[in-house]
């Protein structure tokens, strides 16, 4: 194994323990918010996973680009269906959703 990949392998680890905690510390009243404002972030990152599906890198860089278009669709559409949620919540009783 190279010194390069020791460094990746560490950092990798390393970002997935401060992702662990960080949202493990996340109150329940504080997550729904949160996840919606992140529908940004996983846009972003859906635009660059079109273009690293789409780049012709290779076969690996195609699949890999294609999971994670795939991925980060099924975020942006979780993050939305769980923002409309939460905002029925608030509706009051007198209203009918469309």
């Amino acid at each position: 194994m190279t010194g390069l990949a020791i460094i990746q392998l560490y950092v990798f680890i390393l970002a997935a323990f401060v992702g662990y905690q960080v949202i493990s510390r996340v109150p329940p009243l504080l997550h729904t918010p949160l996840m919606s404002a992140t529908n940004a972030i996983s846009g972003i990152s859906l635009v660059g996973s079109v273009v690293a599906a789409g780049a012709d890198y290779g076969r690996m860089s195609t699949i890999l680009g294609f999971v994670a278009v795939t991925a980060a669709t099924i975020n942006v559409v979780g993050g939305f269906m769980i923002t409309d949620r939460m905002l029925k919540m608030f509706k009051r009783g007198g209203e009918k959703p469309k």
